[in-house]
């Protein structure tokens, strides 16, 4: 049975700093992902699930859970089958396939076994064997890790999630189960702030933060309301008549990628992102640098290996 469509992501209308933000985390992971804040209704999981459709696609080890990297995270493979309860040939090279950057979904009611990993409970009672259950940021490794009403979070969750993110790796210990695999992956959130706040600790760890409502133009409401009508009556049809954009924003997407190493910032844009900084009396030299990695994801993104005043200004808002 095939899945229904999602709908999207260059049929969203509207909300162009939202999109941009998350195209720019996409093509620079280096930006540490971003928090869009707004009220019900304005697209904000629309968008964030949309992206699936046009991220780029990553070689993996065939069957492998961890989504870990053929080429330079091989010894974490073998341990990693190790504490599966699998076996790894140390001297042969597994099968390899390419596969989109996932976006994993981290509902705001999961418990620790299903975030961090815990005991293989069907293995341990069928065979008596002690093995591991990987959790969503097994699986959110080199990719997006997703999490609607980030604010409503437990806080224990919260604090599972800084560690992984702040060390790029999860260490599961349960059940006498002590482990540690690769999860790093960019984290984006979404939240209502009529429904509260968000912890500071966590606030930190997300470059770029928007802020959508919704449109105010009323023919953009109009268009809004004849695209969701179509979608909902016939929803492949609807994907397939925005595929040819679609399929040229993976592409853009893609190219940007490759052309991210060689965008180059003068040293007198460095200055002008200091002083933005400054003037905005942003605590710490975070913001400085995500301006920065910001500025050259937009240059590439425009197939630019040189950064502009306009890429600084156009990301500024974004950051501060």
């Amino acid at each position: 049975m095939k899945n229904k469509p999602v709908y999207p992501f260059v049929a969203i209308v509207g909300q162009e700093k939202m999109k941009l933000a998350l195209v720019l985390n996409v093509i620079n992971p280096e930006l540490a992902g971003v928090l869009i804040r707004g009220e019900k209704g304005t697209a904000k999981s629309t968008a964030v699930r949309a992206l699936a459709d046009i991220l780029p696609e990553i070689e993996v080890i065939a069957d492998d859970p961890f989504q870990l990297d053929p080429q330079s995270e091989y010894q974490a493979f073998v341990e990693t089958a190790r504490a599966l309860g699998r076996e790894a040939d140390p001297d042969k090279p597994p099968a390899t396939c390419r596969r989109k950057v996932r976006v994993v979904e981290l509902p705001v009611g999961a418990t620790e076994d299903r975030v961090a990993g815990g005991i293989d409970f069907s293995l341990a009672i069928c065979q008596g064997q002690r093995a591991l259950s990987p959790g969503l940021l097994a699986k959110a490794h080199r990719g997006i890790l997703y999490v609607d009403e980030v604010n409503l979070l437990d806080d224990h969750m919260v604090d599972i999630i800084l560690d992984a993110a702040a060390g790029g790796q999860n260490r599961v210990e349960r059940e006498g189960i002590s482990f540690c695999h690769p999860a790093d992956f960019i984290l984006v959130g979404t939240m209502n702030p009529e429904e509260g706040e968000l912890r500071p600790q966590l606030l930190d760890r997300f470059g770029l933060c928007v802020s959508v409502s919704g449109c105010s133009d009323a023919g953009q409401r109009v268009e809004l309301m004849l695209r969701r009508e179509d979608f909902d009556r016939d929803p492949q049809g609807f994907a397939l008549r925005f595929r040819d954009q679609t399929l040229a924003l993976a592409r853009q997407i893609e190219q940007a990628r490759r052309l991210l190493p060689a965008v180059h910032l003068a040293d007198h844009l460095r200055g002008f992102v200091a002083q933005l900084a400054a003037e905005n009396n942003v605590a710490g030299h975070r913001a400085d640098l995500v301006m920065e990695q910001a500025a050259r994801a937009l240059a590439a993104l425009e197939g630019s290996t040189v950064v502009t005043v306009e890429h600084v200004t156009t990301v500024a808002p974004l950051v501060l």
